[in-house]
């Protein structure tokens, strides 16, 4: 209980400083248009790299991964997957990075620890 009178106590002086809490803002947001990750499936033969914004920036399929690929739905379910796997493994490391950048700003700001904001994340 005490902890969240801290976290109101903190969000109320934050209030009080907008422009700050403003620029804060806008910095984070550059960081995560600057944010790029890449994510890997099948020893890097698929690379999906994505933004901090959670967009896909690119999607790298190894040549010789396509040239060894069986035709038919064969293989189109094993890219599939392998796509899946790697933009999945690229978004979950992402999402890691936005969480450490949230928690270093809200240090910054001197509030305590966010309660939630690792399930807010997808963590």
């Amino acid at each position: 209980m005490f902890d969240q009178m801290k976290t109101m106590g903190a969000i109320a002086g934050l209030m009080k400083n907008k422009d700050k809490l403003k620029e804060l803002g806008e910095r984070f947001q550059e960081k995560l248009e600057r944010m790029e990750v890449t994510g890997t499936a099948g020893g890097s033969a698929v690379r999906v790299t994505v933004s901090g914004k959670m967009r896909v920036l690119g999607v790298h399929l190894d040549p010789a991964l396509i040239a060894g690929l069986e035709v038919g739905e064969g293989g189109r379910a094993m890219a599939q997957s392998l796509i899946e796997e790697a933009t999945n493994e690229a978004l979950v490391r992402v999402q890691g990075m936005i969480r450490d950048e949230a928690q270093r700003m809200a240090e910054e700001l001197g509030l305590p620890e966010i309660p939630g904001m690792d399930r807010l994340l997808g963590g």
